[in-house]
């Protein structure tokens, strides 16, 4: 049977549809959502609490004339329904198929691109000023959550936009949470908005009531002046005001017809910056999600069978509760990653000593460095991807001074199905330039716990980065051991050619030199774990004797391991060598499953052989053939 939702290709489609209509394509929209978002795992509980702010700002704006920045971007899939993207819904974050967020080459629809928090306010004013510039007349909005709202850069592009006074809508869809609940001084200012929001409800309720009685309209109409005097005096309304900004404000977030006042109002304001402020709730209207958004916020494919392996994320959160209770100068930082970083458990044993900061990462690594220079040992839980926005802190606040910040690195390398926004493709190239850091990889999740413990004696700044996914299901050694610095370990020998890895696929290298054993190749593995320090000595030492090394590292091949390599080898007078290096390519990184990205980028074993056939033929044409 034919839905409201099939008759919907486009915006357009949306205007002539009756508030009963669009009350049905709201269920018929979550519907959707869960269906696909189920099957293909992504970004639920948030994209259900959007669909009536979706589907007001597609009726109020036109799109694409109109720019709708989502911040995020992750809450677009509501968005993406609506803009002729349903037909390929079901390929939403496959290979191949739509991205889980805004992608300006996906659809006109999608201005600016969004995966990480907190950059549309500043997007949303210069679009607005290139508009005037222009002389041309097209709305800009942007639709941010209370989470990131609390990110820096959006606090300085308000402060620019009230000072310039330039006509933007800021949509503030505030549902009390980014994917744990929001903290800070300003969740709790929003707190106080959301108490106005309910005010209001039972304000409305009062008047009806009092309209009944004799006289009681004028009485009511007596004491609304003073009554608004006393709320503006109690209530936080007038900071946006004093940005520069017209506040509307809160708004219900499911009423449609609520939500459409507001932005029309918004909309026909003649100058000026307005921020709408609506109140949604996360999971809206799927009582799983509802009750448990920080499991809903993102959910796996298909449910997600859990792993008998612990993944290294929880690996890291186990070895941060051993390392508290061990050492009390050990404090741990996260930017609003409590549960994706592991640390959900340590927060709740020690709450004085676990600080999430909030979508706040350059405040995340300076607060460190603020913590390392009065002789405590600060550990920064930090994606890899999201590392990329504290690059000037890393450098000014902590390895000048070479203080002693230990960074647990997640998600470096190949993330998957979030796709090029979150890959975590490039850590080890940024990092391993900076004076005094200190790099390394541990190949499994034993050898994590013990870098961790390292890094915390090591006296100067030191990154441990590990990837997304299970571990290797090694033993975990219950007594600690200290990694010495730059020093790597040979796993195999042989003379023909040595593989150096780093991280997990040292484990490729080793079932590639197996391989190669059975065509008669004598191939050595070394473990390098350290990017920086190198361990030179034993690099120049497998250099000089099979004179043929192979680089393998989940990092972009430009600037990252195989070419500290190569740097090393140049700066040696006494050894040559020919080097293939093995990484990520020179582009960004779409989103699909990480083992095929890693087929597809010779991370394998199978990978490693083909391109050591390539770049060695001469051994192959010497070896003996096998018998097998």
């Amino acid at each position: 049977m034919a839905t409201i939702l099939d008759r919907v290709s486009s915006p357009h489609d949306l205007q002539s549809l009756t508030l009963e209509e669009l009350e049905q394509l709201a269920s018929e929209i979550r519907h959707e959502l869960i269906s696909t978002v189920s099957e293909n795992g992504g970004h639920l509980a948030s994209n259900l609490g959007v669909v009536e702010l979706t589907l007001s700002l597609h009726r109020v704006f036109s799109s694409p004339q109109d720019k709708l920045i989502w911040d995020v971007g992750h809450q677009s899939y509501v968005h993406k329904l609506l803009t002729g993207r349903r037909p390929d819904f079901t390929t939403l974050r496959q290979y191949g198929g739509l991205s889980g967020f805004a992608d300006p080459m996906e659809s006109p629809h999608d201005p600016f691109i969004a995966g990480h928090a907190g950059n549309s306010l500043s997007a949303a004013l210069g679009m607005a000023l290139a508009r005037d510039l222009a002389n041309k007349s097209y709305q800009v909005v942007s639709i941010i959550g209370d989470g990131s709202f609390g990110a820096g850069m959006a606090f300085e592009a308000l402060n620019h936009t009230g000072h310039l006074g330039t006509k933007v809508i800021i949509v503030l869809n505030d549902n009390g949470m980014a994917i744990s609940p929001s903290i800070g001084a300003f969740a709790r200012l929003m707190n106080r908005l959301r108490l106005d929001y309910r005010y209001e409800q039972a304000k409305g309720g009062v008047k009806r009531q009092v309209a009944r009685l004799p006289m009681g309209r004028s009485a009511w109409a007596f004491s609304k002046e003073i009554k608004s005097r006393l709320k503006r005096a109690l209530l936080p309304v007038s900071f946006w005001e004093q940005f520069g900004f017209v506040y509307l404000g809160p708004i219900d977030g499911h009423d449609l017809r609520e939500l459409e006042a507001a932005l029309h109002r918004a909309r026909d304001y003649e100058s000026g910056p307005t921020l709408v402020h609506v109140v949604t709730k996360k999971g809206k209207d799927y009582p799983p999600a509802e009750s448990d958004a920080i499991r809903f916020h993102g959910i796996p494919p298909n449910g997600g069978a859990q792993s008998p392996v612990p993944s290294y994320s929880q690996v890291f959160g186990q070895t941060a509760v051993r390392l508290l209770r061990e050492n009390d100068r050990v404090v741990v930082i996260t930017a609003a990653m409590l549960e994706g970083t592991g640390l959900a458990a340590a927060a709740r044993e020690f709450p004085q000593r676990v600080f999430d900061v909030g979508i706040c990462e350059q405040h995340a690594v300076t607060m460190a460095a603020g913590l390392a220079a009065q002789g405590f040992i600060p550990v920064v839980a930090i994606y890899s991807t999201f590392l990329q926005r504290a690059y000037d802190q890393l450098i000014h606040d902590v390895c000048i001074q070479n203080l002693p910040v230990v960074f647990a690195i997640d998600r470096a390398g190949i993330v998957g199905e979030d796709g090029k926004t979150h890959q975590g493709a490039f850590d080890i190239s940024y990092l391993r330039a900076i004076p005094n850091m200190v790099v390394a990889a541990p190949r499994d999740e034993n050898e994590l716990q013990h870098l961790l413990f390292t890094a915390i004696h090591a006296g100067c700044p030191m990154a441990v980065r590990y990837p997304r996914g299970s571990g290797r299901g090694v033993p975990m050694q219950p007594e600690w051991q200290e990694l010495p610095i730059g020093k790597g370990q040979k796993l195999m020998d042989g003379s023909d050619i040595c593989i150096i890895a780093i991280g997990p696929l040292v484990y490729a290298a080793l079932e590639a030199a197996q391989q190669l054993a059975g065509e008669g190749i004598g191939c050595a593995v070394l473990d390098a774990r350290y990017v920086k320090p190198l361990d030179a000595e034993l690099i120049l030492g497998l250099a000089h004797k099979t004179r043929r090394l192979v680089t393998v590292e989940e990092n972009a091949v430009a600037g990252g391991f195989g070419s500290a390599v190569l740097e090393l080898l140049e700066g040696s007078s006494r050894e040559a060598a020919k080097v293939e290096c093995i990484g990520l390519p020179d582009k960004f990184i779409e989103h699909g499953p990480q083992e095929l990205f890693r087929s597809l980028f010779d991370l394998t074993a199978e990978g490693i052989c083909g391109r050591m056939k390539k770049a060695f033929p001469e051994l192959w044409v010497r070896a003996p053939v096998s018998q097998q």
